[in-house]
């Protein structure tokens, strides 16, 4: 069966809708409070953008860089041990070097990663992910994020939700993602995925309570067998985080030595940087 979804996979993503994950479809709201509710935020900007972060370190959290080109000021939700939600101000934003601004997701020629540095570390009962090793073919995975349960309804969005994935292989336009599916049905039918609200979102190794971070949502599009023009519940494309260590290392201690800016960007900044006020 997994051979199958493979061989699939290529043609029906050439046919299907690819757009950025921005909820999870067939996801369920998680209720342990030491699982993805410690590890995962909402991204929001001051002009409507919604997205899914990973927290890496107190003060860092790691999504998609296409969620952020639109501008604005940039804020983070988290939820608190009894899932209340409570919002903080993010600092700096620094995108993947190679990230290209203007391409959609799926024809990005970059690496659609950016790092956040918040102005103040979250509280302590969020746990930071490690970042893990490689994603390899047949694994199960768990995704989490903040967008849409139903596809065609926007008041489904700003929840958290958690489901778990195969991964099915590696898919390559101008550059290689991984591909997940729903566990029974293989993105031949409608399943469980990301949707719109969960570009950005952690990826993590095996079950909820996991720590281990390969991934971070990228975008999503319908499964193959459907007549309805569908862009979520099929497949959901998977940035790996393993080829990129060094860099969100690097760049993490970078903005963690950030001093508070003046408004606007400091003279002499990276045209790279932008800082969110």
């Amino acid at each position: 069966m997994l051979a199958r979804s493979l061989r699939l996979l290529s043609f029906s993503l050439s046919l299907a809708a690819a757009q950025p994950a921005l909820a999870v479809i067939g996801g369920v709201a998680p209720r342990d409070v030491q699982g993805t509710r410690a590890s995962t935020v909402r991204v929001e900007t001051s002009r409507g953008e919604l997205c899914s972060g990973a927290v890496i370190a107190p003060q860092i959290v790691l999504t998609a860089a296409h969620c952020l080109m639109d501008g604005g000021s940039i804020s983070v939700v988290s939820l608190d041990p009894r899932f209340r939600a409570r919002r903080q101000p993010v600092l700096a934003v620094l995108p993947h070097p190679s990230f290209v601004p203007g391409t959609t997701p799926r024809t990005q020629p970059g690496t659609d990663l950016a790092l956040l540095r918040l102005a103040q570390p979250l509280p302590e009962d969020m746990e930071p992910l490690m970042l893990g090793g490689g994603l390899w073919q047949g694994e199960t995975v768990t995704m989490a994020g903040y967008g849409l349960a139903s596809e065609n309804n926007r008041r489904t969005a700003r929840q958290l939700r958690e489901t778990q994935l195969l991964n099915v292989g590696n898919y390559t336009t101008q550059n290689t993602v991984k591909v997940a599916v729903d566990i029974e049905s293989r993105g031949e039918t409608p399943g469980a995925g990301a949707c719109r609200g969960d570009s950005g979102g952690p990826v993590i190794r095996g079950q909820a309570r996991s720590r281990d971070l390969v991934g971070i949502v990228s975008w999503s599009s319908g499964p193959l067998k459907t007549r309805a023009r569908l862009i979520c519940g099929g497949f959901t494309a998977i940035t790996p985080v393993s080829e990129h260590r060094e860099w969100i290392s690097q760049a993490s201690a970078r903005l963690l030595a950030l001093g508070e800016p003046l408004q606007g960007s400091p003279s002499g900044a990276s045209g790279n940087w932008s800082f969110s006020r």
